[in-house]
């Protein structure tokens, strides 16, 4: 049988979708109760734009094509980020800050991995303009919480992550020849001890610094002996203070995957039965027009992870017989029902997928 659609895409059929729009709804809802306000960028841009507006961040998997009308090349995005970024770099550029914004939309990558076999993604998130700071970072960490409680998501857990870690190690105290340094980074984050040993076995200490957050905290401050990190780690401390007891916490501080553009913060979003990443987030750096530099923190949330963690609500459908007063129905959607008016005297609540039906003027469960 021929495929109905690209490897990689799928239809979201009911009651799925539906789900996955009422939680989209409570997270962007728990997200713009602390002022963030919604923008909607559209699926494809400029490519030369798109791929530049995060510093550090290429445009990796987009699925590029030209516009017929302009005769360039085209992006659909595979993250929206970068699109958040513009804006508040352009159409927002003159806004006081910081800029909060929120968004939610689908990307889609040019291909998948064997892990993550979804090319098509609808992602849920905030970002935070204008601020470098254990404040800016500790709110978005929070908002990120709060927004994981809105979906439903059980026994949630944040693990943090330090990207430029390795960098600032090595252009300091531990310094490491330009051409190991990425392989370095490499071993360290697949936690690899025989070659980290022979790149640059200063770094080993690193690998065990990895679990419980304050275990974790503890090791790498011992191992920080010329408090090259101490900035960092407090400033990790103080953030881990204001989600103590909201959350699991854990530390992987050599953690670089999917972290390509951030820059001294990075976390990933964890929770419920699945081991799946359900989102992550961090600090990074927009480039505005002419080069000048600005600072950010955001988080983003897979949705359709979301929706396979959370609980399932009620279903309430009733059934309508054919020639009820429309006022009947209307009252009863009134009452917060899902109503299903029979169109023909053939139709069943079965047929419909109903969960009770009107009859005497009440509903009665089938």
């Amino acid at each position: 049988m021929t495929a109905l659609l690209p490897e990689g895409l799928r239809d979201r059929l009911p009651p799925y979708a539906d789900a996955a729009a009422a939680i989209e709804a409570r997270v962007l809802g728990a997200i713009r109760a602390h002022g963030y306000e919604r923008v909607d960028p559209p699926l494809a841009e400029f490519a030369e734009a798109l791929g530049t507006r995060l510093k550090a961040g290429a445009l990796h998997d987009a699925v590029r094509f030209v516009d017929p009308v302009s005769q360039r090349t085209l992006a659909i995005r595979p993250d929206i980020t970068a699109q958040i970024a513009r804006i508040a770099a352009t159409r927002m550029g003159h806004h006081p800050r910081p800029v909060r914004l929120s968004y939610a939309g689908s990307a889609l990558k040019l291909r998948a991995s064997q892990l993550s076999p979804a090319r098509e993604t609808r992602q849920i998130g905030a970002e935070l303009f204008g601020l470098d700071s254990v404040a800016a970072a500790g709110e978005i960490a929070t908002v990120a919480v709060e927004a994981m409680a809105a979906a439903g998501v059980a026994q949630p857990s944040i693990d943090f992550t330090l990207p430029d870690l390795v960098d600032a190690l090595a252009a300091g105290p531990l310094p490491v020849a330009a051409d190991a340094l990425a392989s370095l980074r490499e071993r360290l984050d697949a936690k690899d001890a025989g070659a980290v040993a022979q790149i640059a076995p200063d770094y080993l200490p690193l690998i065990a610094a990895a679990g419980p957050f304050e275990p974790a905290l503890a090791r790498l401050r011992a191992f920080d002996r010329d408090g090259v990190l101490a900035s960092r780690l407090d400033a990790l401390a103080a953030i881990a203070a204001t989600l103590d007891g909201r959350v699991a916490m854990t530390l992987d501080p050599t953690e670089r995957h999917g972290f390509e553009y951030q820059t001294w913060l990075g976390f990933s979003l964890f929770g419920g039965a699945s081991s799946a990443e359900l989102g992550r987030g961090g600090t990074y750096t927009v480039v505005h027009e002419g080069g000048a530099e600005e600072a950010a923190t955001g988080f983003t949330l897979y949705a359709d992870r979301l929706v396979g963690d959370a609980p399932a609500g009620e279903r309430r459908r009733l059934f309508v017989p054919l020639n009820t007063a429309a006022e009947e129905g209307a009252r009863w959607r009134g009452e917060g029902w899902v109503t299903v008016a029979a169109l023909d005297a053939g139709d069943t609540p079965e047929a419909q997928l109903c969960t009770h039906v009107l009859a005497g003027g009440e509903a009665r469960a089938l």
